[in-house]
Formats: C-alpha cells, sequence, structure tokens
C-alpha cells in the first residue's frame, strides 16, 4: 500500500466508516452464537471464540470452560434439551482499541425439556472481543442472571442491581 493510502485509512470519515463495519461483525458473531447453539453446532460455535478464551455461564466447574474445545464440549449438556430458541437485544459496543472491544447484550433464552415442559432464563452476556486473523472471536464471556421463570433452575451469577434507598417502602399497587 502506498504512503496516501496508508494515510487515507487514517481520516476519520475512514475512522468512522471501519467502526461501523466493525458494530456490524461483532453484531454478527453474537447472532452466530444463538444461532449454532440452537442448532446445536457446537464445533461452529466453538470457532466463534478464541482457542483459549475464558466462559463462565455460572456458578460451578460444569458451568464455566478454558478453551474453545472445552467449551464445545461442555454445552454438550444442552442436549438435553429438545428444543432452544435464544434471542439477544439491548447491545452496547464499546472499543477498547482497534483491536478488541466489550460488549454487553442481553439474553432471553427458552428451553423445551424432552417431557415438554420449559424453561426460560433472562440474563446478560458480558464479553470481551477481539480481532484475530480469523475476524472477532469472543476471548471471554460472562453470564449473569436478571431473572427466569420456575422451570429454570441452573445456577446463574445473578446480575447485580442496587437497593432500594434507605428507608424506602414499596408502594401498595396489588390491590
Amino acid at each position: 500500500m502506498m504512503r496516501s493510502d496508508q494515510q487515507a485509512l487514517k481520516t476519520p470519515a475512514a475512522q468512522r466508516l471501519r467502526e461501523f463495519v466493525d458494530r456490524q461483525q461483532l453484531w454478527d458473531l453474537l447472532v452466530d452464537y444463538c444461532i449454532y447453539l440452537d442448532r446445536m453446532e457446537l464445533e461452529s460455535l466453538a470457532a466463534l471464540f478464541t482457542p483459549d478464551c475464558v466462559v463462565v455461564y455460572g456458578e460451578g466447574p460444569l458451568f464455566q470452560s478454558s478453551g474453545a474445545m472445552a467449551l464445545a464440549v461442555s454445552l454438550e449438556r444442552m442436549w438435553r434439551w429438545s428444543r432452544t430458541s435464544h434471542h439477544l437485544s439491548n447491545v452496547r459496543i464499546t472499543f477498547e482499541d482497534e483491536d478488541a472491544a466489550h460488549v454487553i447484550s442481553y439474553v432471553m433464552a427458552w428451553h423445551e425439556r424432552h417431557d415438554g415442559s420449559v424453561a426460560t432464563v433472562y440474563g446478560q452476556y458480558r464479553d470481551r472481543i477481539v480481532r484475530t486473523a480469523e475476524g472477532w472471536r469472543i476471548a471471554e464471556r460472562r453470564m449473569f442472571m436478571n431473572g427466569s421463570d420456575a422451570g429454570f433452575t441452573v445456577p446463574i451469577t445473578p446480575a447485580e442491581r442496587r437497593p432500594s434507598p434507605p428507608g424506602w417502602t414499596a408502594p401498595d399497587i396489588e390491590r
């Protein structure tokens, strides 16, 4: 690349365009995760992570993985469900630099057991995603639970929430 071409890549407009493309690629990565998990394409899902990734879905070693291949093996536990449906929203992308980003996304995950009973969890994925030679990959993922229905019993770390102010009492709105 010639010197003038390199300088053109550093213009504010070129930087904004690159960030726009990066944001779309990050969004596609997150959606691919949901698609591959719902299809139980665990090798494809593992390829979305760095080889040395750290993944923490919940409390206890069964829900924690170090490395993409260990993640794929760990997620074999999802075969206990006959169907799942993962939905993302509220995606916030913050770039650390041009090759790393912190991403928070909210997930609603519906699960159906083989007996027809269901379980739904509402939570957050908090990711550190890095640019690699293969494209953007998840280097770290931690899941936090905002809530669930009674059918969901997996011990996921609760999302933090500020306590109510001292002396605050709930209004009686149940009548």
